[in-house]
């Protein structure tokens, strides 16, 4: 049937605003298991920060967040330097002698997700300059050779025309998915760097809308709402992780991406879950995955959500880019800048066709054979990865599929 074949989207997008102002360990060699390892934890670290200041659902992704600072690292120097990198959790693939690593890294990673022509997962970097601001040569050479990244003049001073520049790029890189993202703008502003993924997926088995009917979901014990409830029956992957008190369930796309369902037991809280999670526990939970047959209920969701990180990172560590004393000299020489605000937007669409938009510590995972349902009526996390490379595409938690 046709219907199978359409595909819904889902964004990402990434902002940084650059303001002028007044005046370890190391692994002897990285790849691109340890970035998409580290990529994780941080993704964990920056969920439980994101869960802390309330309990409405959440969506981001980790690698559009990353991807951005990995490019403003070949900025920054010091200080500023040392933050990202701790913030980021990267500071143990950082060598000196090897100053280009974790840039063609990134490079790489990028390339290898998006190896498979099929999958359709775009991510684009621009850098809007101001008119008479000019950066260090080797900065704007990097930044276009390992991150693909265009740049482009625009006059902050002329604020109307710079939004609506920006926002039409934004735009068309969104696949009009995202439209007037930026409502106001410093003239002060002398550099903005954006990111934006743009991710589109079928099921490889998609759900049969015929069988999609009003169920309630269980917010709490005290809220319950009724939600358009999908339902499939086939062979999926499963596991259980007995100790955390969870249930997963894989559900693949078509193109080496899937997206992993981890529902908490009835009995366990959610917000207990946050402040376990990790990359160690999401490999575990890949790692665990057992085939069985199964009857499966997922709500449809769709939701939006936006961070002002600028207000986050800080207490994550990233603290100096921020004030009078970042160093970015790598950016520029004549002018003393700082990041004024790192805005990050995301959102997503699951329904019957898709989506549109690790080590020795023994945590208590094992394989076990589910029951012959997999009932997601009550607040669960998601993420979508990518098989091969197991790297965090996207991450978040629904509490109420009802809000957007």
């Amino acid at each position: 049937m046709a219907v199978y074949k359409k595909k819904t989207g889902f964004i990402v997008f990434v902002t940084m605003c650059f303001l002028a102002h007044v005046h370890q360990a190391h692994l002897p060699s990285a790849t691109i298991s340890d970035l998409t390892f580290k990529n994780t934890d941080f993704a964990m670290n920056l969920y439980r920060k994101v869960s802390s200041f309330h309990d409405k659902n959440i969506i981001f992704s980790p690698l559009s967040i990353s991807t951005s600072f990995a490019a403003l690292l070949l900025a920054s120097g010091g200080v500023t330097h040392e933050e990202i990198l701790n913030a980021l959790n990267l500071h143990q693939l950082e060598r000196a002698d090897q100053p280009e690593l974790l840039p063609r890294l990134f490079q790489l990673l990028n390339e290898n997700v998006t190896q498979n022509g099929s999958l359709k997962l775009d991510q684009s970097m621009v850098l809007f300059m101001h008119s008479q601001f000019e950066a260090e040569k080797v900065f704007e050479d990097k930044v276009k050779e390992f991150f693909g990244a265009d740049i482009k003049r625009v006059d902050f001073g002329d604020t109307k025309g710079a939004i609506g520049r920006i926002n039409d790029y934004i735009k068309l890189k969104a696949h009009d998915k995202i439209v007037h993202m930026i409502s106001t703008l410093d003239p002060a502003t002398r550099l903005m760097l954006i990111n934006i993924i743009f991710f589109q997926g079928a099921w490889k088995i998609p759900f049969n809308p015929t069988y999609t009917e009003n169920a309630p979901f269980y917010i709490d014990n005290y809220s319950v709402v009724q939600v358009p409830m999908m339902f499939i029956e086939d062979k999926f992957y499963t596991m259980e992780d007995s100790r955390l008190g969870v249930k997963g369930l894989k559900l693949p796309y078509q193109e080496g991406v899937s997206m992993l369902i981890v529902l908490p037991n009835k009995q366990v809280d959610y917000t207990v879950i946050d402040d376990e999670i990790n990359a160690y526990r999401f490999h575990r939970w890949i790692k665990n995955l057992r085939k069985a047959k199964l009857e499966v209920n997922l709500p449809k969701f769709k939701m939006e959500q936006s961070y002002s990180l600028h207000n986050l990172l800080p207490d994550m560590g990233m603290r100096s880019v921020f004030d009078n004393s970042a160093n970015l000299t790598k950016l520029s020489k004549n002018e003393s800048l700082k990041v004024s605000e790192v805005l990050h937007k995301a959102v997503i669409e699951v329904d019957e066709t898709g989506t549109t938009a690790a080590a020795a510590t023994t945590i208590g995972i094992t394989p076990y054979s589910l029951p012959n349902t997999f009932i997601v009526n009550r607040p669960f996390f998601f993420f979508i990865y990518h098989e091969n490379t197991k790297c965090m595409l996207f991450m978040g938690r629904v509490t109420d599929p009802t809000k957007n």
